[in-house]
């Protein structure tokens, strides 16, 4: 029981202290001088990334490569069923109102590259330098999109273009509260990663399954709350392009960022089960989103409930 305890309050401190990162860096580069634009195409993304990225770090420095793997495919897979599933129960998604073509095929083209790396039976430093490399591009890309739309007069975001402010941006923040909240984000952040690697790894033991299960599971699902809170948010203020955006942008990140520091600080052996079957879960969870991508289908409550049940029967079938 402490064990499961432990895993949670790790998993607490990962998730308020990347919030405060992100709510510090946000208002620092805002105070600063570089604009609002600039901050949601680079701060926002990585800073509500950063969960996923201690942990994968801390894995893979610890000797448990397989839990940061885990956690990269599990959240893509839980983001698009579980993320999108939720909250279409409570609120019908108008995908058909947006435009996110572009930002789908990058992540589709994202997801085969991973997986033809995946292949190759191990991430390397040169996989993580190609996955890098890709990431460059879509950013690239993203700063040209931004600004030709401010040209245009039209407020952009990585990879959805939603119109809405800055994440966490407040004009008046003091100088003081800054520095407590980069404070608390830089010590909690690897702080938590710890503590949650550290006991999921005890938990995985316990039942008899292997890390990278876990990472599947327990610690995937846990580093998808945010992303979970945040379309639940957008379902309700009938905010589809932020909700689809959100999961589009999160996924891409996971995939290229992500694994790519990760395999720079230490080689992440693939378990020859991602290759029979999760990596083809992720890319199939993937692929669902082209009715509401182009063929503009709302997600719907049905479309929630099958969404909800396949990832509960994924999850069932990993554990069993």
């Amino acid at each position: 029981m402490m064990e499961w305890l432990l895993a949670g309050l790790g998993l607490v401190i990962l998730l308020l202290a990347g919030d405060a990162l992100v709510k510090g860096a946000v208002n620092l580069a805002l105070r600063v001088g570089i604009p609002a634009l600039i901050v949601s195409l680079t701060i926002v993304a990585f800073g509500t990334s950063a969960p996923e990225l201690l942990i994968a770090i801390s894995a893979v420095s610890e000797g448990k490569p397989g839990l940061a793997l885990g956690n990269v495919v599990g959240s893509n897979t839980a983001n698009i069923l579980l993320v999108l599933g939720i909250p279409a129960l409570l609120a019908v998604m108008h995908t058909s109102q947006c435009n996110t073509r572009k930002s789908y095929i990058f992540m589709i083209v994202a997801t085969l590259l991973f997986i033809g790396l995946a292949f190759t039976g191990t991430f390397t430093a040169v996989s993580g330098l190609i996955l890098l490399g890709a990431l460059a591009l879509v950013l690239a890309d993203a700063f040209r999109d931004a600004g030709a739309h401010r040209k245009a007069g039209a407020a952009a975001a990585l990879l959805a273009d939603p119109e809405e402010e800055v994440e966490g941006a407040d004009p008046d923040m003091p100088w003081w509260k800054i520095g407590v909240f980069l404070g608390l984000g830089l010590i909690g952040l690897p702080l938590g990663a710890d503590i949650l690697v550290e006991n999921a790894s005890i938990i995985a033991r316990d039942f008899g399954v292997s890390d990278t299960v876990i990472g599947l599971t327990l610690v995937a699902l846990g580093t998808s709350l945010p992303e979970l809170a945040t379309t639940v948010m957008a379902a309700l203020r009938r905010q589809a392009d932020v909700a689809l955006g959100n999961v589009i942008g999160s996924n891409m990140f996971n995939l290229l960022a992500i694994i790519g520091i990760a395999s720079l600080v230490g080689p992440i052996p693939v378990d020859p089960e991602f290759l029979r079957f999760d990596l083809w879960v992720m890319l199939g969870a993937s692929l669902l989103l082209v009715p509401f991508v182009f063929l503009a289908r709302d997600i719907t409550r049905i479309w929630g409930i099958f969404l909800t049940a396949l990832y509960l029967g994924y999850v069932v079938i990993i554990l069993i």
